[in-house]
Parts: C-alpha cells; sequence; structure tokens
C-alpha cells in the first residue's frame, strides 16, 4: 500500500479542499472518469455500453452514513429503482452492491436490515444478484451480522471482505455455507493494530484468503487491480479448474481497462463497478489514495481551473 494513502486521504477530508473539488467543473471532469454519472440515467447508459463489450456489471448508487431514517429508506427507494430499470431490460447480467450505512446501520441495526429487506425482495423478483459492500472496520461485525441474517432467507446476497483487516482471516470461517464473497484489499484508513499496512502483507493475506474461502467452499469475486495478484489467480485456476466456476473477477469503472479486456478475451467473466450519484467524493478519494499518480492529476487540474487566468 502506498506511502502516500494516510496523507492523501487526510488532505481529501479537509473542508476547503472538498468544496473546491465538488463544485469546480475540473474536479466533476475528474470524478467522471471514475463515476458513472450523477443519474440513474446516466449510469444506465454506461451499464449498457459495457454490456455490448461484453461485460457484466454492478451497479452502486454512492452515499454512506446517512442520519436519518427517512434518508435510509430514500436510499433503498432509489435502489429498488434501479432494480426494476435493470429488470426492464432482458438478458442484462447486473447486480447491485449497498452499503450498510447508506441504509441506515449506524442509526440501528434493524432499521438497515428492513432496508435491505425491501431491496432483496426485489431483486430476488427480478433474479438479480445484491453484494452487501464493507466500510470501516468499526462496521464489520454489524455488517456481518446483517449478511447473515439475510442470507439465511435470500440466496442471492453476497457480501464483501477486507484482505487487509487481520480479522478477516477469522470471520471467513464463520460465513453461511456456500457464501458469494467480494475480496478486496480495502480502503479505508485503519490503525496498524486493525489493518495491515505494508503492501506485500495485504497482498499476501489477499492470495491466503482467495485460496481459503474456496477450499471452504464458497464463490469469490477477486475485486482488484493488482496485475500480480490477478496472476497468481489465473496461475492457481489453471490447477484447479473445477473451481474455475466459483470466481469471477471484478473491477472498477475507469481504472485498468487494458487488464479488464485482457481478462475477458481469455474467457473470464469480468463484472465492472459502476457507481454513480451525486455523493461521489468520498468514493472519488479513495481511488485518488490507491494510485498517487491519479491524485496528481486531480490536483493539477484543479490547479489550473483555480490559476487566475486560467
Amino acid at each position: 500500500m502506498s506511502i502516500l494513502r494516510g496523507p492523501i486521504l487526510r488532505v481529501a477530508q479537509n473542508g476547503w479542499f472538498q468544496a473546491v473539488a465538488t463544485r469546480s467543473p475540473a474536479g466533476r471532469a475528474v470524478a467522471r472518469r471514475f463515476v458513472a454519472g450523477e443519474t440513474l440515467d446516466e449510469a444506465m447508459e454506461v451499464v449498457r455500453k459495457l454490456a455490448g463489450e461484453g461485460f457484466s456489471t454492478i451497479l452502486n448508487l454512492l452515499g454512506e452514513s446517512v442520519r436519518t431514517p427517512e434518508h435510509a429508506k430514500a436510499a433503498a427507494d432509489a435502489y429498488t429503482r434501479s432494480i426494476r430499470e435493470i429488470r426492464a431490460q432482458p438478458g442484462l447480467d447486473c447486480a447491485v452492491s449497498v452499503k450498510p450505512s447508506q441504509l441506515g446501520l449506524d442509526l440501528s441495526s434493524a432499521l438497515c436490515l428492513a432496508e435491505l429487506e425491501r431491496i432483496l425482495e426485489e431483486a430476488e423478483e427480478a433474479g438479480i444478484w445484491v453484494e452487501i459492500d464493507m466500510e470501516a472496520s468499526a462496521s464489520v461485525d454489524r455488517t456481518l451480522a446483517v449478511f447473515r441474517e439475510a442470507r439465511a432467507r435470500h440466496e442471492r446476497v453476497g457480501v464483501c471482505l477486507q484482505a487487509y483487516l487481520r480479522r478477516t482471516a477469522t470471520d471467513v470461517f464463520e460465513l453461511p455455507e456456500g457464501s458469494r464473497v467480494r475480496l478486496v484489499k480495502g480502503a479505508y484508513l485503519e490503525p496498524p493494530e486493525v489493518a495491515l499496512q505494508r503492501r506485500r502483507d495485504v497482498d499476501r493475506a489477499y492470495a491466503r484468503l482467495f485460496v481459503t474461502l474456496l477450499a471452504l467452499g464458497h464463490s469469490v469475486d477477486v475485486a482488484t487491480h493488482d496485475p500480480r495478484l490477478l496472476d497468481g489467480v489465473r496461475r492457481y485456476l489453471a490447477t484447479h479448474p473445477a473451481d474455475r466456476a466459483r470466481v469471477e473477477f471484478q473491477m472498477l469503472y475507469g481504472i485498468r481497462r487494458d487488464l479488464q479486456r485482457r481478462l475477458a478475451s481469455e474467457g473470464y467473466p469480468v463484472r465492472v463497478y459502476v457507481p454513480y450519484g451525486t455523493e461521489w467524493y468520498p468514493y472519488l478519494t479513495r481511488r485518488l489514495a490507491e494510485r498517487p499518480a491519479n491524485l496528481w492529476f486531480f490536483v493539477s487540474s484543479l490547479a489550473r481551473e483555480l490559476r487566475p487566468g486560467g
């Protein structure tokens, strides 16, 4: 993991920087590299384009940490609308990803589960997968509890696990039988006692978790852009062909399209994570922190716009 990741995330949380970034045309233009748009219509246009290129997709409405039950209900309503929109287009392989805090987890687990249940009922009718995203470490226990309860009633629901969290090596043994897991490295700023800090340690943890999840009978969505990890997964599948049906590659919209095309051309299932919505800034900062070159492009674009006469 980049040594600049922590400082980048802290700077990005500065109120002045956020205001400039979100209100300026340059900031919004850079965001469009990673975000499909601010409306469902814009996102669906991207989904259809990717489908035409042979990619499956997973749609995510950006937003987190709602403050009222009404906001949680509004988020769930937006997800049910997106599911109906997907359902209206036969043959479109598009799942949805939800953030628990967006559905009210920070207010109460019961509220989150109730709103998630509405989404899952709509998705079940449509035959669409729903993946529960994982957020900061403080919410992991509650998120896994919500997932287990939802999974007891619905088959088409999965959960995300973060390889850099030290606890994940234990969490994998407490999942419901035959779970679907989106395995990511982890993008939130966490202290050393909670999360691995060195890239090589995170990579090793990721590789171990991938093999362990398959050995336990789960399906794994390999959600990373790391070429070394991707090559390791491909080598594993070459020697364990029976596991191939339980593995899917997932990548973020706008990042490493060359790898997306390469994996698809080799016959692997590739699903592109397509975020949309007006609350794109927190998502964007995590993407910038993952690759400092992205941050430099972002800051230089803002600087040109703010420069007198720019």
